[in-house]
C-alpha cells in the first residue's frame, strides 16, 4: 500500500469535515500484535481488531485511532477490496467515532454508515456499504 500515512491524513481530514469537528487525531498504523495488546488492555479481548478509537477529552485533541495493518489487509483481500480503500474507510470510521458518531443502535449505525459513504466519496474511494459490490456491507469496525 503506497503512502498509508498520507492516506490516513486525508481520511481524518475528510471525516472531521463531514462531522463538523475540529481537533487533532493521532493515527497509529501498527502490526496485529500491537493492536491485540491494546484490544486486550482496553476492551478485554485477546485478539487483534481492525480499528480502535481512544477519545482524549482534551481541548483541541480528539484522541487516537489505532489500526492493525495485517487485519486491514486480510479483510480487504477477503472482501475483494483494495487495501488502501479499506484503510481509508477504517481511518474515517475511527475519526468519526472521535468526532461523536457511534453505531450501537440501528439509527446511529445508519447515520454513521451514510457519513462514512460521504467521506469515501470525498476521497474518491468506493462506498464500503454499497450493496452488490464485492464485500459490500462489511462489518467489524470498532
Amino acid at each position: 500500500m503506497p503512502r498509508p500515512e498520507a492516506l490516513a491524513r486525508r481520511a481524518v481530514a475528510a471525516a472531521l469535515a463531514e462531522a463538523g469537528a475540529q481537533g487533532a487525531i493521532t493515527v497509529l498504523l501498527a502490526d496485529d500484535a500491537a493492536v491485540k495488546r491494546l484490544n486486550g488492555r482496553h476492551r478485554a479481548k485477546a485478539k487483534p481488531t481492525n480499528v480502535l478509537s481512544f477519545p482524549a477529552g482534551a481541548p483541541g485533541y480528539l484522541g487516537d485511532v489505532a489500526l492493525a495493518l495485517g487485519v486491514v489487509r486480510r479483510e480487504a483481500r477477503q472482501a475483494g477490496r483494495r487495501a488502501a480503500d479499506h484503510l481509508a474507510h477504517l481511518v474515517a470510521h475511527g475519526a468519526l467515532h472521535l468526532a461523536g458518531h457511534d453505531h450501537l443502535e440501528a439509527g446511529e449505525a445508519r447515520r454513521m454508515e451514510r457519513a462514512e459513504a460521504r467521506v469515501m466519496r470525498k476521497l474518491g474511494r468506493p462506498n464500503p456499504w454499497k450493496e452488490g459490490r464485492p464485500g459490500g456491507r462489511m462489518r467489524g469496525a470498532t
